[in-house]
């Protein structure tokens, strides 16, 4: 059940590593609860898809603006509070039984902060007109690593140790999900789920210019 995953996930603790779900980020969140409304917005994220979704995107790791504020894989706050609407993303892609709340304090950034990957991804399924519910977004190490020296507004590459405990989370999404294919966004992400043994077919990650080919690419995959 996704109520049991998400509690699993929120347990998880790793120096440097924030943990969306179970840590209160106290020098950028907006209060004490923020960890509370992630734990919520990923729960009713998953609720809308478990059973019915067909494909899970798998990058690397959660980043700083994007799930480490939002609670969601590739997906950041600003989409959540409509500061993305002139793109055509709404919140109600992401979820529509709750209404999105920022955890993030409104100094930082007022509309919340954006993820370039996040809004090509989320932009992708709006201009193919493709349901989002039939797509899980996660990442191959499920939680925020983060470089000391930077602070937590700072993303790095998990340690091979680190992702023993975000592979053992991928395979029980695996099971509860069902997944008709799984998706490796970028070359990272493919050589772990190759490493795991789970069949995956690979996409160009958006970042660094590979907008153009991740979107060619994943027509060819989903439109087919």
């Amino acid at each position: 059940m996704p109520e049991q995953f998400v509690a699993a996930l929120s347990h998880y603790r790793a120096a440097d590593v924030f943990n969306p779900w179970g840590d209160v980020d106290h020098q950028h969140d907006c209060d004490d609860r923020g960890a509370e409304i992630r734990r919520q917005q990923l729960l009713n994220y998953l609720q809308e898809r478990i059973g019915v979704a067909d494909y899970l995107l798998c990058a690397e790791a959660i980043g700083y603006q994007g799930g480490h504020f939002s609670g969601i894989p590739m997906t950041s706050e600003r989409l959540l509070l409509g500061g993305l609407s002139h793109k055509n993303l709404h919140h109600e892609m992401v979820f529509a039984n709750i209404s999105p709340r920022r955890t993030s304090r409104t100094d930082l950034k007022p509309q919340g902060f954006t993820e370039p990957t996040a809004t090509i991804v989320w932009g992708f399924l709006a201009e193919q007109g493709i349901d989002p519910r039939r797509v899980v977004l996660w990442n191959a190490f499920p939680w925020h690593p983060y470089h000391t020296a930077k602070g937590l507004l700072s993303n790095r590459t998990p340690k091979d140790t680190e992702l023993v405990s975000g592979h053992q989370m991928l395979k029980r999404l695996l099971k509860l999900g069902q997944f008709q294919q799984v998706v490796a966004i970028g070359e990272k992400s493919a050589l772990q789920l190759k490493g795991l043994g789970i069949a995956a077919e690979k996409v160009r990650h958006p970042a660094n210019g590979g907008a153009g080919k991740f979107r060619s690419q994943m027509v060819k995959l989903m439109m087919s």
